[in-house]
């Protein structure tokens, strides 16, 4: 692995586009053509963005391109409310079907991404491999999520809801404290958790949740570390994912069927393409969120959804883990010599003695690397 340098003037990246990423990503195109012309590579892996470079240096060494989509690049644009401007939604909509097309195969981690390329290139090679963090592994006791309550002031019998993830314009968080009004009017014991944010979003999420009348039921846990998240899904009777636009699938949802509670979440492909309809997924409107819970207002409140979950949630999740892989490793095959266009001359020496030499361009949260 080769990291590129960081900029000194850059402290933190945030998630989505933005300008502190312009910086990173031309010291890491100067890595990437060092690399290039120091060592000799059979194909280009880049993520994201970042696959700008990558298929424009696999395009100049005549070798395979493997992109890894994770999102739409315009689509960005509008979920992270970053701008308006049609002109740059048609810029970054060229540099989407630039490396999408230079590209000998690309991987999309939902069904969404995969209709996403295939309408820009219908002939396109694609992989879909859900990307769901974590394992089976990753589970918390009863005690971790005893004390995850115990942390907060809540008592064992509080009705707890549960949001973990980032407060972006796109995570609908002003449907879900308008949803909460209505839980709390006929529980106000009830209270909600929210586990993420940045200070300022959590500011402006606290004004959210004031407005809607139950900032009092509302707990901001901050960022929570990674490790800590499974005891926050135990912890929970409901589990929430309240987006409001988007396609690719909420890495939360898979930790959340993981976790095996009950969860609400809006009627949009970006979930429906994961959960079941027997997930009683609500609609996507903006004051509709309160027909969705209601179950959390009801005598029982998360002990019959959670066994009713558990047994659709185990529809859902397994698919997306054990092809990975085996799909991991095709999309890769794709970029041997052999397949769709001719790759550059090689030997035969080479193919009998080399094994193949993969290009991996991306950018990690703090840096960019090569390797």
């Amino acid at each position: 692995m080769f990291r590129s340098l960081k900029p000194p003037f850059l402290r933190r990246v945030k998630v989505g586009p933005s300008l502190a990423k312009i910086p990173l990503d031309a010291l890491l195109t100067l890595s990437v053509l060092r690399r290039a012309l120091s060592c000799r590579y059979d194909a280009v892996h880049s993520h994201e963005e970042a696959g700008l470079i990558g298929a424009t240096l696999a395009l100049l060494l005549r070798i395979p391109h493997l992109y890894d989509m994770h999102s739409s690049l315009p689509q960005q644009l509008s979920n992270f409310s970053f701008s308006r401007s049609r002109s740059m939604k048609r810029l970054f909509l060229e540099i989407e079907r630039f490396m999408i097309r230079r590209s000998r195969v690309v991987v999309v981690i939902c069904p969404a991404l995969q209709e996403t390329v295939l309408a820009i290139e219908p002939h396109a090679h694609t992989v879909v491999i859900e990307n769901a963090p974590g394992s089976t592994g990753d589970r918390a006791t009863p005690a971790e999520a005893a004390a995850v309550r115990c942390a907060h002031g809540l008592a064992a019998e509080t009705p707890l809801v549960v949001y973990t993830g980032t407060f972006e314009a796109y995570q609908g968080l002003d449907m879900l404290f308008g949803a909460m009004a209505s839980v709390v009017g006929v529980r106000p014991d009830a209270r909600l958790v929210l586990a993420g944010g940045q200070p300022d979003q959590i500011e402006q999420a606290r004004a959210q949740a004031r407005a809607s009348g139950v900032e009092a039921a509302t707990v901001f846990a901050g960022e929570r570390p990674a490790a800590q998240i499974p005891a926050y899904l135990l912890a929970a009777d409901v589990l929430v994912s309240p987006r409001s636009r988007g396609t690719n699938t909420p890495l939360k949802i898979y930790q959340y069927l993981r976790s095996g509670r009950p969860i609400v979440a809006t009627r949009l492909v970006t979930h429906t393409q994961v959960l079941s309809d027997g997930a009683h997924s609500a609609p996507a409107r903006k004051r509709s969120g309160a027909q969705g819970p209601p179950r959390a207002t009801e005598p029982g409140f998360g002990a019959e959804p959670r066994r009713r979950t558990k047994r659709s949630g185990a529809q859902g999740p397994p698919r997306a883990t054990p092809g990975s892989p085996r799909r991991g490793l095709s999309a890769v095959g794709w970029c041997e010599p052999g397949f769709g266009a001719p790759p550059r001359p090689r030997t035969s020496r080479d193919a009998q003695d080399r094994p193949l030499q993969l290009y991996d361009v991306r950018r990690s949260g703090d840096g960019a690397i090569v390797r």
